[in-house]
């Protein structure tokens, strides 16, 4: 041991500790590991500057991105029972909701909203991939018809509703996989008014969540290589025991194989909402000429989008 051991060595640790420097500050790419500043980041819409890799976004930052002026008001959504199966893995299923009420910020999966875009009255629903997978449990049944019936109301709203979601969540059983009738009969009451229900895949959309709400739009967007089946490839290779096609159940291939009805990157998702929107509404698109901004014009480098998930 010497006095740079002793002394000097501690000082300049302390000045270049972990917990003196903010941990959300650079993101590794998940496609080809470049890391990005989180300004940038949030500049392109979480989408790699890049690769062009489209990242998992929380709803509130897709709604700031959506709405006009990235103004919305929440919708309640009825609160289910906590635990109604008593569930419990590795981990009680309450501690798993506690956890990803702590990482979010949020209360449950989704987030349901009404706002204007491109001064279209619309409400749109969104999910939460960093709350427990986007898992389709009772709050999200609930959610999906609290869209449902705010666009219902009255003369009726258009309804958007973007998808992200690893299936039905285990924990909540036959009460979660219920989930999947139930939505289905909302949408079919929804589509009664005549408006346009349009639906948004992003990557990943699995599951039950694919076997019913997410493939009854009227018109199927999706997010550039999104990930959209029911099972997954790894599944299907292992169980036919055959090597599937490249790109096979990603977006494109669903498009080739009419699946869906466009690929769209999410900088211009907005303005292809609004036109899409428009058409079904009144038959008169708008001019492109007059659309808002795909998105937002960059914040000041010390602010943060409001109420985003960490």
């Amino acid at each position: 041991m010497n006095w740079i051991t002793n002394f000097v060595r501690p000082k300049i640790d302390s000045l270049f500790s972990r917990r003196e420097m903010p941990g959300n500050l650079w993101f590794k790419c998940d496609e080809c590991g470049i890391m990005l500043f989180h300004r940038e980041l949030q500049i392109n819409l979480r989408v790699c500057p890049n690769c062009d890799h489209h990242m998992q976004i929380s709803p509130r930052e897709r709604f700031h991105s959506l709405f006009d002026n990235g103004t919305f008001a929440e919708i309640e959504v009825q609160e289910p029972l906590e635990d109604p199966l008593k569930f419990k893995d590795q981990k009680r299923y309450t501690e798993r909701i506690k956890k990803a009420k702590n990482d979010t910020g949020e209360s449950e999966a989704m987030l349901v909203a009404k706002g204007e875009i491109n001064r279209v009255e619309i409400v749109a629903a969104a999910q939460n991939f960093a709350f427990m997978g986007g898992s389709m449990g009772m709050y999200v049944g609930n959610a999906i018809l609290a869209a449902c019936e705010a666009a219902s109301e009255n003369d009726g709203l258009p309804l958007v509703l973007f998808t992200a979601a690893g299936g039905a969540r285990m924990q909540e059983g036959i009460l979660s996989l219920m989930q999947m009738p139930r939505t289905t009969a909302a949408i079919q009451i929804l589509k009664s008014k005549r408006k346009p229900f349009v639906i948004v895949l992003t990557n990943p959309t699995t599951g039950g969540v694919t076997a019913s709400f997410a493939m009854l739009g009227d018109i199927q967007f999706a997010e550039p290589n999104a990930l959209i089946c029911f099972a997954g490839p790894r599944v299907i290779e292992q169980t036919i025991r055959e090597k599937l096609p490249e790109g096979f159940q990603r977006a494109e291939y669903l498009l080739e194989h009419g699946m869906i009805d466009r690929v769209t990157h999410r900088k211009n998702l907005k303005m292809e909402l609004a036109s899409v929107i428009a058409l079904l509404c009144n038959g008169d698109p708008p001019v492109l000429g007059d659309l808002p901004k795909p998105y937002n014009e960059p914040r000041g480098a010390d602010e943060t989008v409001e109420g985003a998930s960490a």
